[in-house]
């Protein structure tokens, strides 16, 4: 399978941004990707770096699921037969989430993740634009595989990237607003590797790029195999399509798979505070 990360800059035009990326998809497609996926809020200005009183119509960027967005690229992805993770800024009612749809090769919309864990710190004052996501489904039967999603922040916790890995996933994809040396060296791939390493699944990390009014994202797009290797890797600060070919046969020969998800012990971690689902 082979996935393609658009990795590319979002400037005030959100027009421009989505004829853009619309290109993006389409020479990603031309080139063979079975998968398409998009960074963070990747047709807008990252909102959150600027707190929300001080952006007061913060809610005319976003928009419904389904709607013009998820119907342009169902059109794309029937049209050419490829999959697509999107990340927007979702509306359902007076509540606003940071929002991945998932639509399959045919055009499908098969869902939507919205990111679960909401940061807030400098630069990220996500609490003021988005509500803690009460998803059903984490992982989606897709026509290219088990895709699961985790939005940004989401990466950071274990439990749900476990979480993904028992509910089956083959691939996790990551949309991201990642900053220049957010973490210090090595720990920007480090954190993923990790979760390919202990879980048994391929992982995507597609990054914004480029400085915005507060914040200068990183790029540096990455996809990681069941082994915990980085496969596939964007340059640092430039505009980027990276493909990688995933071979989900590595999945079932991994670490993970034949050893650390089959010793699991949930009666233990009940003990220690942890749920069976965690």
């Amino acid at each position: 399978m082979k996935i393609a990360l658009i990795q590319q800059r979002a400037m005030p035009d959100v027009e421009d941004n989505l004829g853009r990326g619309v290109a993006a998809f389409e020479r990603a497609a031309a080139d063979g990707a079975n998968l398409v996926a998009f960074a963070e809020l990747a047709f807008l200005p990252f909102l959150p770096q600027i707190p929300s009183g001080d952006r007061p119509a913060f809610r005319s960027f976003s928009q419904t699921v389904p709607g013009p967005l998820t119907e342009e690229f169902g059109a794309l992805s029937r049209r050419r037969g490829v999959a697509v993770v999107l990340n927007l800024f979702e509306r359902q009612g007076e509540a606003t989430f940071d929002s991945s749809p998932v639509i399959d090769a045919d055009g499908k919309l098969l869902g939507v993740t919205r990111m679960v864990h909401i940061m807030d710190g400098p630069g990220f004052h996500e609490r003021g634009y988005y509500h803690p996501g009460g998803n059903e489904r984490f992982v989606y039967d897709t026509q290219v595989g088990r895709l699961g999603v985790a939005i940004c922040y989401d990466r950071h916790f274990p439990e749900y990237m476990r979480g993904l890995a028992l509910a089956g996933a083959q691939l996790v994809v990551v949309p991201q607003a990642g900053i220049l040396d957010e973490w210090g060296e090595g720990l920007h791939e480090g954190e993923l590797r990790v979760a390919s390493l202990q879980n048994g699944y391929f992982t995507a990390l597609a990054n914004r790029v480029g400085a915005e009014d507060v914040l200068h994202f990183s790029g540096e797009s990455f996809v990681t195999d069941p082994g915990g290797r980085v496969i596939a890797r964007a340059p640092r600060d430039a505009e980027a399509i990276l493909t990688a070919d995933c071979d989900f046969g590595l999945i079932e020969q991994s670490p993970a798979r034949r050893h650390f998800l089959v010793d699991r012990r949930p009666a233990v971690y009940r003990r220690l505070g942890l749920t069976d689902d965690e």
